[in-house]
């Protein structure tokens, strides 16, 4: 491969039309940028230019690799871009599961926009738990017991779930009058690559109901995934309460809440404790923890 100066210097030349005005552009001599080509053109053995004593033009070879260098020149100024916004706190990034960001944070987002029109806050999807100082991440959700070295924390719901169902399906299963007939149903599963979450066979040996192979159902291993299976009537879900409740309300599904688990652990929004947050990143902590309470 030839040195990347080099693609720089030929990019010039090819962009302007022009040695001349490459070398002016690039504050090099004239004479420079030609070697530079000429050497491309030695090191590829293909001729880039067609010359002429008053101009340049590219040949088809030339026009081939001009495509592809600008496109990739465009892409690195695209993401210097990026992260030079990052490094200025222009907006406020919050890592959290896909699910928590189309059930919990977008029906929310209009009242923030309202309220805090001139920020700025980008969702990011993970199915992992980041370290956001190094990532460069203002908040983050987890679950919990409230402890994580390195972050301070606010509780923003318990950990409360229950089964949790299509109306149409939760009506058609009217042999659920006792938790262990709930074995009988389609039960749909989730299973996280990496995070650890509470399975049904959790919930099961919670309610004293322990020794049961679980077998078959749907499995999927993202939670958006299983309310969307859920609302479209593929069975039941363990539903947690700070995801679901407003899906309950609006009769999008049912739910058993009398077979609640409180599992003593929390959801909880979390920041770097090194002090570095942003003001607009407070504020976006603040709104968070005034909708929770």
């Amino acid at each position: 491969m030839p040195s990347p100066k080099q693609f720089v210097i030929f990019e010039a030349a090819a962009r302007h039309g022009s040695f001349t005005l490459a070398a002016e552009e690039l504050r090099m001599q004239q004479p420079s940028v030609s070697a530079a080509i000429k050497q491309i053109e030695t090191h590829l053995s293909i001729v880039l230019f067609y010359r002429t004593h008053r101009k340049i033009t590219l040949t088809p070879a030339g026009e081939r690799l001009y495509a592809g260098i600008s496109s990739g020149l465009s892409s690195m100024e695209l993401a210097v871009s990026s992260v030079q916004n990052m490094a200025r706190h222009d907006y406020v990034t919050l890592s959290t599961s896909s699910a928590f960001s189309h059930y919990w944070i977008m029906p929310r987002m209009h009242h923030l926009h309202q309220n805090h029109p001139d920020i700025d806050l980008r969702v990011q999807n993970s199915d992992r738990e980041p370290e956001l100082a190094i990532e460069n991440i203002s908040l983050g959700i987890r679950i919990g017991h409230g402890h994580w070295q390195g972050y301070e924390c606010a509780k923003l719901a318990d950990e409360i779930l229950y089964p949790v169902a299509s109306p149409r399906v939760m009506a058609a299963a009217p042999n659920v009058r006792s938790i262990p007939n709930l074995l009988s149903e389609r039960l749909i599963h989730l299973e996280e690559p990496v995070r650890e979450r509470p399975t049904w066979s959790d919930w099961f040996s919670h309610h004293k109901v322990k020794d049961k192979v679980l077998e078959g159902g749907l499995r999927l291993n993202d939670y958006a995934l299983v309310l969307q299976a859920t609302i479209s009537g593929e069975g039941f879900a363990i539903g947690w309460d700070h995801i679901v409740s407003e899906m309950l309300d609006k009769q999008v599904l049912a739910a058993r809440k009398d077979w609640s688990w409180h599992t003593g652990r929390g959801i909880y929004l979390v920041w770097p404790a090194n002090g570095n947050l942003s003001d607009k990143a407070k504020r976006v902590r603040e709104w968070m923890i005034g909708f929770a309470n």
